[in-house]
């Protein structure tokens, strides 16, 4: 019964998110046609000079288990993209989280999922993990427990 209301929950602020963003989108005109809508979690038109792509193929192919040997890591960015400011959970201050850390409940809220985790080269993430910005960084969560399986360190300037 509970995962059902959970994935009741879900779809529905789902549906809520996508109605507010194709609201919010201005209409295109000279035959440019109207840009994908995000999916829940943090909005941002993507890395500034960088024109919004659809989803690329496979992109929600979690594997069903992490391999933790191949994710076990911190790293460093390659680069990093321009997306607009990063507005922290009210009263935590800034820290530097890491791999096997515990991120509090509050740093990985929809908010702070980046669910087109592509357009900043990060890998496809496994089934129950998501994809988080904090600051400047994003790190990949157990969203059950919100331990940190991965962490990349400078993804945003």
């Amino acid at each position: 019964m509970a995962h059902g209301l959970k994935v009741g929950l879900a779809l529905a602020v789902a549906l809520i998110l996508v109605g507010a963003v194709a609201a919010a989108e201005p209409e295109h005109e000279h035959g440019g046609g109207a840009k994908p809508t995000a999916r829940q979690g943090e909005s941002h038109p993507g890395p500034s000079g960088y024109q919004r792509v659809t989803e690329p193929k496979g992109w929600n192919a979690r594997p069903s288990t992490p391999d933790r040997a191949a994710y076990q890591h911190n790293f460093q960015a390659a680069r990093n993209y321009k997306i607009g400011p990063y507005h922290g959970p009210v009263g935590w201050t800034a820290r530097r989280w890491g791999f096997g850390q515990i991120l509090p409940r509050a740093y990985w809220a929809s908010q702070y999922i980046l669910a087109d985790y592509w357009l900043f080269a990060l890998e496809v993430p496994p089934a129950g993990y998501e994809w988080v910005r904090v600051g400047t960084d994003a790190f990949l969560v157990n969203i059950a427990t919100g331990e940190i399986l991965q962490a990349e360190y400078g993804v945003f300037a």
